[in-house]
C-alpha cells in the first residue's frame, strides 16, 4: 500500500444510509453459464424490489466490459481480475446503501469465494442452474456455436469450466422454472432473511 494514501472515515455511515433506505443492503450474485439467464433474472428481481421500494443497481457482465473492465480479455487472470474489480466495486455499493445484482458468469469457485470472504454475510450466491444443452438453444448470439467451431477460444463450458457453487445461499432450476416464479424464489429468500420487510 501507497505510505502517501491514508482511509478518510465518512460522516455518513452505511447504517445512517440503511436506515433512510428503510431496508439492508447487500450483494446478489448472479452467477451460471451463458444462457443461463443471469442478467434476465437480475433486471426482474430488480424491477420487482424497484416496485417496492428498495435501492438497487445491476452490474451486468457484458455492461462492466464496455468500462471498468473494458481493458481484459478472457484468459483465466484476466477473469479473475474481471470478478476483483466486481467485488470491490459491489462493497462500495453495499457501503452506500444499495442492493447491487450482479450477473456475472464467475466460473471459478476461488474467486467467487474471495468475493465472499471481501463482502461477509453481505454475499448472496445465487446459481442460475440451468443444463449445458439448454443454454446452448438459448443462444441467439450463436456464441456457442463458434465456441465449438474453435472461433471463441476459453469459453465457459466448451473449452473453459465452469465450477459449481457448492454453498450457494440459492439454487434457481433456471431450466424449468418461469421467470415469475425465479423471482419469487429470490424475493421470498430475500423476505425471510429480513433484508427486505415483505414480498408483494
Amino acid at each position: 500500500m501507497n505510505k502517501n494514501i491514508a482511509w478518510h472515515e465518512p460522516q455518513v455511515s452505511r447504517e445512517m444510509r440503511e436506515t433512510m433506505n428503510a431496508h439492508r443492503s447487500a450483494v446478489l450474485w448472479f452467477t451460471g453459464l451463458s444462457g443461463a439467464g443471469k442478467s434476465t433474472l437480475a433486471h426482474a428481481v430488480e424491477e420487482r424490489l424497484h416496485r417496492m421500494g428498495v435501492r438497487t443497481y445491476v452490474l451486468d457482465g457484458d455492461n462492466v466490459r464496455h468500462g471498468l473492465c473494458g481493458d481484459l480479455g478472457f484468459s483465466d487472470v484476466a477473469r479473475r481480475e474481471n470478478i476483483r474489480r466486481i467485488g470491490e466495486a459491489s462493497k462500495l455499493f453495499v457501503d452506500a446503501g444499495v442492493v447491487v445484482l450482479t450477473a456475472f458468469i464467475s466460473p471459478f469457485r476461488s474467486d467467487r469465494e474471495q468475493v465472499r470472504k471481501l463482502l461477509g454475510d453481505d454475499f448472496i450466491e445465487i446459481f442460475c442452474n440451468t443444463p449445458l444443452e439448454v443454454c446452448e438453444s438459448r443462444d441467439v448470439k450463436g456464441l456457442y456455436q463458434r465456441a465449438r467451431a474453435g472461433e471463441i477460444k476459453q469459453f465457459t463450458g466448451i473449452s473453459s469450466p465452469y465450477e459449481v457453487p457448492e454453498n450457494a445461499e440459492i439454487y434457481v432450476n433456471t431450466g424449468s422454472l418461469s421467470l415469475e416464479e425465479s423471482v419469487q424464489q429470490v424475493i421470498s429468500y430475500l423476505s425471510e432473511k429480513q433484508l427486505i420487510k415483505h414480498s408483494v
